[in-house]
């Protein structure tokens, strides 16, 4: 069976930035992807360009999966954004408990993501199809990798459908946190975040703020090219690659692209992994 291919966007700030989500969008459209999935900022900072992102990429006649973050949020709020989706016929969700923005106190009505799963259960029944977020290098802030685990089993029980991890560059991890998860009796697909590798110096940051792990041969071989850009992306394609490959092998149900609203370096992949057409 062929794996699912799903990408994930983020709202662009401006018209110029809009326009250029539109062209990658077209470009990736061509795989025939699952779904689409849009980011939600903090607190909800991007709810209007969250929503009127997945009204184009629907009406362009591919499944739209707006995320949902609930921290800093009340169940009013919340309510209002779930009746708007499904009254648009929207039938999948990422629901996660986001970050607090900087300087708010209040963490609202929801504190952890299977309240949020639980109420969209209850508001909505079995209308969207909810993904929750999994974390194969275990969550930045879990005070264990048992207690993770039980947070994401939390997930499961209150009504999750399938999980997207956290991107990872160690398909050994990914296999682990599986193993331990069917452990535990969750049964749900749990397809691999992959996060293609155009700069090393941004792939830094990333991994710094989500506690996501580069492993040392590879950060000394990104900090060995220096500048040199072409090497840097060629090299990324390689690791990328490789790892895609690996996570199919090891039974992975699909790939979930972190395309930072480019194309270019998701199709190479794609191709390189003959799942490009």
């Amino acid at each position: 069976m062929k794996p699912e291919i799903s990408c994930e966007f983020f709202p662009p700030q401006t018209a110029e930035g809009l326009e250029k989500l539109r062209a990658t969008r077209a470009r990736l459209a061509a795989l025939a992807p699952s779904f689409f999935s849009v980011t939600y900022g903090a607190g909800g900072s991007t709810r209007e360009r969250t929503f009127d992102i997945i009204m184009e990429i629907a009406a362009e006649g591919i499944a739209a999966c707006p995320h949902l973050s609930c921290i800093g949020s009340t169940r009013e709020n919340i309510r209002k954004i779930l009746h708007d989706y499904r009254d648009h016929g929207i039938r999948r969700i990422v629901a996660l408990r986001g970050d607090l923005p900087s300087g708010m106190a209040d963490v609202g009505e929801f504190r952890y993501a299977n309240e949020l799963v639980a109420f969209i259960r209850q508001e909505t029944g079995d209308w969207f199809h909810i993904e929750v977020a999994a974390y194969p290098e275990w969550h930045p802030q879990a005070k264990s990798p048992r207690e993770d685990l039980l947070n994401f089993k939390r997930k499961v029980e209150a009504g999750a459908n399938s999980a997207i991890t956290q991107f990872f560059y160690n398909a050994d991890a990914y296999a682990h946190f599986v193993s331990e998860a069917r452990a535990l009796g969750i049964t749900i697909p749990i397809v691999p975040g992959i996060m293609p590798i155009g700069s090393f110096a941004k792939l830094a940051r990333f991994a710094d703020a989500s506690g996501a792990e580069i492993p040392r041969w590879m950060r000394k071989k990104f900090e060995s090219f220096g500048d040199d850009t072409d090497s840097i992306r060629a090299f990324g394609l390689d690791v990328v690659t490789e790892l895609c490959d690996r996570l199919l092998a090891l039974g992975a149900p699909g790939l979930h692209f972190y395309t930072l609203n480019q194309a270019g370096l998701t199709l190479e992949i794609l191709r390189w992994l003959g799942l490009a057409g």
